[in-house]
């Protein structure tokens, strides 16, 4: 396994796993309650009675039931790895008449930016399932709580595991908060909408603006610019934080650099949110086989907004995954 060659590097002696993402990427199980993959000789999972016989099925690892973290505890030796999402409760339990010395790492998130090609072919259908699904809404006289469910409805339907996070859809003046929960209000233009599938734990992660007036073009064709100006940079070794200072370059240029409210992309995989981000303070450099996004938008409050996301596979440049055209209509 990489991840031993990883401890090795960092002088790790054991590593204890936590966070089911990260389970999942190094077993092949994900667990849905209390679990801890621990690595050292041989790598097992301890996971809870409700999940054993799952991951006796699907775990590439060994597989024990887990009991309580005293019992984890006494399995530590020497200098043990643990993840930065680690709870302080968790924390303050193993350290507590521990002989261990505990080191904080990243070296599984590191290694999950870098996608497999099995892994590439997992979010390559999840974003397929998830464009089908919008292509199959109707918008005729719906709310903007209508059409997320139909589209949630239409991914599971599709094959999907279930939705890769919450819809957002969007519209009128809403579409100027880039997180905006759906309302029953009836659609109105322009109509942000911002979706996801997952299948076999990996996500996908999409956003379309459905525009109609000539103000709400004008804007569209920033935010397209902005975007393929940066997807035109990406490259491998490129800075993550070039990206983002290609795109809203742009943005600033015509005057509303104000108005771009968040970093340009990040990085999915099994969250639909995880390294590198792409933004004005990441160091990250881009490599090969990393699969991020590229979203920049523009929000005026009280009026509109429009964004434009999608998928980028990095090879020797950035290769745009997507094939749901970038300006749809209803």
């Amino acid at each position: 396994m990489k991840i031993v060659d990883k401890m090795q590097e960092e002088g790790l002696d054991t590593f204890l796993i936590l966070n089911p993402h990260n389970i999942a990427y190094l077993a092949g199980f994900k667990p849905s309650s209390s679990s801890v993959l621990l690595i050292k000789e041989e790598p097992v999972i301890f996971t809870s009675k409700m999940d054993l016989e799952d991951a006796n099925l699907n775990s590439k690892v060994g597989t024990e039931e887990f009991k309580s973290l005293d019992e984890i505890k006494k399995l530590l030796e020497g200098r043990v790895g643990i993840e930065g999402s680690m709870k302080m409760e968790t924390f303050e339990r193993l350290k507590k008449d521990s002989a261990s010395d505990f080191k904080i790492t990243g070296i599984v998130e590191e290694l999950r930016q870098i996608k497999t090609n099995s892994e590439l072919k997992n979010i390559i259908k999840a974003l397929r399932i998830a464009e089908k699904s919008l292509k199959q809404v109707e918008f005729n006289k719906k709310s903007e709580n209508d059409v997320a469910a139909e589209i949630e409805y239409n991914m599971r339907l599709n094959g999907s595991n279930k939705a890769a996070f919450d819809t957002i859809v969007a519209s009128g003046t809403r579409s100027s908060l880039p997180h905006a929960d759906p309302t029953f209000k009836a659609i109105e233009m322009p109509v942000v909408i911002d979706w996801g599938a997952e299948y076999s734990n990996y996500c996908s992660d999409t956003t379309r603006t459905i525009i109609e007036t000539e103000k709400q073009e004008e804007i569209f064709d920033i935010v397209f610019e902005a975007q393929k100006s940066a997807v035109k940079v990406i490259k491998p070794w490129v800075k993550a934080s070039y990206i983002d200072k290609v795109a809203r370059n742009v943005i600033e240029e015509y005057g509303y650099g104000d108005a771009f409210i968040h970093s340009t992309g990040h990085g999915v995989g099994l969250e639909v949110h995880e390294a590198p981000s792409l933004s004005k303070r990441e160091t990250i450099k881009l490599q090969k086989g990393m699969v991020i996004t590229i979203e920049p938008g523009i929000y005026l409050e009280n009026e509109f907004g429009v964004r434009i996301e999608n998928m980028i596979h990095i090879t020797n440049k950035g290769n745009v995954l997507n094939r749901i055209k970038t300006k749809i209509s209803m």
